[in-house]
């Protein structure tokens, strides 16, 4: 890391995190002047209000340009969403547990007075709200269903970043144009060309400031570097850039753009390593140092770590530490099936070695074609222990996609948005994060109702769980809907629009179907745990007759507060037969239930014509879901957390060792979780910096590709050192940890979730 990226990384995180309501107050003037206008014309005249006027600012030192808040890592709000919680929280966002953020006294009248008022009932919100039933709502009250992205705009997806760098905005605007002759009443070209010709001069806002700022520069290499910021901004306002550091400056001019559009999580971006290798290699040839491209990337890398998200408290819960989903996946395999690793997926992992933040959130793809090297070089980052990259694996992944309707070419080209989910690039509106079935909480209403029930067997439990779930399952995908609807009546986004395969060919935004694969992602979570839980019922209670149903039912309803409450709690817990140690008995009830779960997903379909797919990954929800779940037979006490990232074991139960976890999650069906799913391992630290350690590291992402699971994801720091990190945070403000899906700073997360990682099971091989 040179001095510039040391400055620039240090700078980032000089100021107080605040809240910035200058895009909502640019978007609230736009709507007012557009009263009578279609939804599509109006969110597109007020993204061009927000791209003309915004307040911009190039930074000391920057080399890539292009903030989405003057002052780093500020959280913008969109009230046009849910002016609701705003509301709610604006007093308390500075002291909250989670994601704190400072809102100005002065800030706070303006919105008061101002925004609340304009956007009270006429929001996206109050749509949805109002079309919400009572059986769906019922449900979401039980804490069995909770629906997503009622406050969001439109995230979780992957642009077609690779077509606007190989041809420039100005292909794109030459595209709806014409589009636009032929069709000049459709009102999704005309929204997009408004956007698009906001794009382009946005970007020479840059120019004509970096232009500005040299006039009074007077250090010689800093005018330099305003010149080339000008130059690029100029060129690749509409035109193709051909540099290497040209094209990572027009891909984060448009990152940036997209979120003015629509302020919403997980805008990824995909295979980085692909799409802007050509760039990278061209430079090569024209004798460009390593060393200064380098700079670029890791410039790059600090902008990613600038946009953080502002949720409200009990969405932070669910994704605790501003995941923003700047995702990008190095290797894999390329459209006709061959290895695809090159220089630049390598200098993607060096460069990660100097800037150490959560973003971007890199994984690397594994297949059986991969160098062994690049997998080693992936260890070597990874045993740093900032949990990046994170691993998928081709072997399983790419069938998945088959099974959906997806072509071959397009599955191999598959990337992941936000944490997990699973995505085309470029070609999928996928609603990956649309909501979560908590099936601990549907086990937990299946036992408590049958506590008289004297002539219960194990499979009559069985059968009400699945049947309970097929009941949820059905009402969760009918809630996703109306919020679907939401999105498409309230909040298209043309510009996204226009960067997704088949939109401007359909003249549709991808809000309304206009995109090549429409899917809905659900997740199922809570499989762990269900599998301990009933495998003890079965066990203690119909096997050995050691308990009676009652009896356990009794001592759950008291929280495990009996005369023998305590000793049935530490039996439960202490017994061996838990999920993670590769013992069929066990694991076998969580394939049968999650295998359920995941075939009662496939049968219902979307309004963009798509189907639903299903997942089962946390984020961070694994510690509120278990907040509203009771004691279970499991010897979960109420209120606690369930296990983490949806696949993992239950902190502390898997015993075996890391190859045994392996195993079993292997014997789910994971070809069925075309959303994505996650597993946490954690590691201890000392034995990975030995030589042999690294190569059994190595050894053990084979096993892990070939017993064909999804995802692992790994955390390597020790207990005693989060410890100290809880205790002094003022010394360890710079740790970064494995959160679920994507990383954080430790010191950042509430203590309910530094717990969680301090408590994982930490592996050696």
């Amino acid at each position: 890391m040179n001095e510039r990226i040391r400055f620039l990384k240090k700078d980032l995180f000089k100021n107080e995190r605040e809240i910035s309501i200058e895009r909502a107050l640019l978007y609230t003037e736009s709507y007012k002047e557009t009263e009578g206008k279609s939804q599509i014309i109006r969110r597109a005249k007020a993204t061009e209000n927000i791209l003309d006027k915004v307040e911009i600012s190039i930074r000391e030192k920057e080399i890539i340009a292009g903030n989405r808040t003057v002052k780093p890592r500020s959280g913008i709000i969109s009230p046009e969403m849910d002016p609701y919680w705003i509301l709610e929280e604006i007093d308390t966002m500075i002291s909250r547990p989670q994601d704190k953020f400072k809102f100005t006294e002065k800030d706070k009248v303006i919105y008061k007075e101002e925004l609340f008022p304009y956007w009270q009932g006429k929001s996206m919100k109050d749509s949805i709200e109002c079309n919400i039933g009572e059986d769906i709502k019922a449900s979401v009250k039980e804490k069995i269903v909770k629906l997503n992205q009622t406050d969001k705009g439109q995230g979780h997806i992957i642009p077609d970043f690779e077509t606007v760098l190989n041809n420039g905005l100005g292909h794109l605007i030459e595209l709806i144009n014409k589009k636009l002759r032929e069709n000049p009443d459709n009102e999704f070209y005309q929204a997009s060309k408004i956007v698009l010709d906001a794009s382009a001069r946005h970007i020479l806002r840059y120019a004509e400031l970096a232009e500005k700022m040299m006039e009074a520069e007077n250090d010689i290499t800093r005018k330099e570097d305003l010149k080339k910021i000008a130059e690029i901004s100029k060129k690749i306002s509409t035109g193709k850039p051909e540099s290497f550091h040209e094209a990572l400056q027009l891909l984060w001019y448009v990152c940036v753009i997209l979120q003015y559009e629509s302020n919403a999580s997980s805008i990824s971006l995909g295979r980085v390593d692909q799409y802007l290798n050509d760039f990278y290699v061209s430079d090569l040839k024209k004798n460009i140092p390593e060393n200064e491209l380098k700079e670029y990337l890791e410039a790059f890398y600090i902008k990613t770590n600038d946009v953080v998200l502002v949720r409200s408290s009990n969405s932070a819960k669910f994704f605790a530490g501003f995941p923003t989903g700047y995702t990008a996946l190095l290797g894999g395999l390329t459209s006709e099936g061959r290895q695809s690793v090159n220089e630049l997926s390598y200098l993607f992992l060096e460069a990660y070695k100097d800037i150490q933040l959560p973003q971007p959130n890199l994984g690397v793809r594994v297949n059986e074609l991969e160098p062994r090297k690049f997998i080693k070089k992936t260890c070597e980052v990874i045993r740093l222990g900032t949990g990046i990259p994170q691993i998928f694996n081709d072997e399983v992944i790419i069938p998945s996609f088959l099974i959906r309707g997806v072509s071959l070419e397009d599955a191999r080209n598959y990337s992941v948005v936000g944490c997990v989910e699973l995505s085309i690039p470029g070609k999928t509106y996928g609603l990956h994060d649309i909501a979560m079935l908590n099936i601990m909480k549907i086990m937990e209403k299946v036992l408590l109702r049958n506590k008289e029930n004297t002539g219960i067997t194990f499979e009559f439990i069985i059968d009400e769980i699945k049947n309970d779930i097929k009941k949820y399952v059905g009402l969760m995908a009918e809630g996703s809907n109306i919020v679907d609807e939401g999105h498409r009546i309230y909040a298209p986004v043309p510009l996204l629009s226009v960067m997704v395969d088949n939109c401007i060919e359909q003249g549709k935004d991808i809000t309304e179907g206009g995109a090549k694969y429409n899917f809905s992602g659900v997740q199922g979570i809570g499989m762990p745990n269900l599998s301990d839980s009933l495998y003890a019922v079965k066990k203690f209670i119909f096997d050995e007759g050691r308990y009676s149903f009652k009896d356990v039912i009794e001592v759950m309803e008291n929280d495990f507060n009996t005369s023998h409450g305590e000793e049935m709690r530490l039996r439960l817990i202490n017994d061996e037969d838990k999920y993670g140690n590769d013992l069929d008995k066990v694991d076998d009830l969580s394939s049968e239930i999650l295998r359920l779960y995941c075939k009662e997903v496939e049968k219902y379909s979307n309004p963009r014509g798509g189907i639903f797919i299903p997942g089962s990954y946390t984020v961070s929800a694994h510690i509120p879901l278990g907040e509203v779940v009771g004691a279970t037979p499991d010897g979960r006490k109420s209120g606690e957390q369930l296990a983490d990232g949806g696949l993992s074991p239950m902190f502390g139960r898997d015993k075996l060792g890391p190859t045994a976890v392996l195993k079993s999650v292997s014997k789910l069906d994971n070809v069925l979780l075309t959303n994505g799913s996650l597993l946490n391992v954690k590691l201890s630290p000392g034995p990975l910096q030995s030589d042999q350690g690294l190569e059994n590291f190595v050894n053990y992402l084979y096993a892990y590709m070939k017993l064909k699971i999804q995802h692992i994801q790994f955390n390597v720091v020790g207990r005693e050192t989060l410890k100290e990190a809880q205790l002094y945070p003022e010394k360890y403000d710079n740790l970064v940890v494995r959160v679920a899906g994507y990383s954080a700073f430790f010191t950042e997360l509430n203590e309910k979730i530094q717990n969680d990682i301090i408590n994982r099971t930490e592996h050696v091989f």
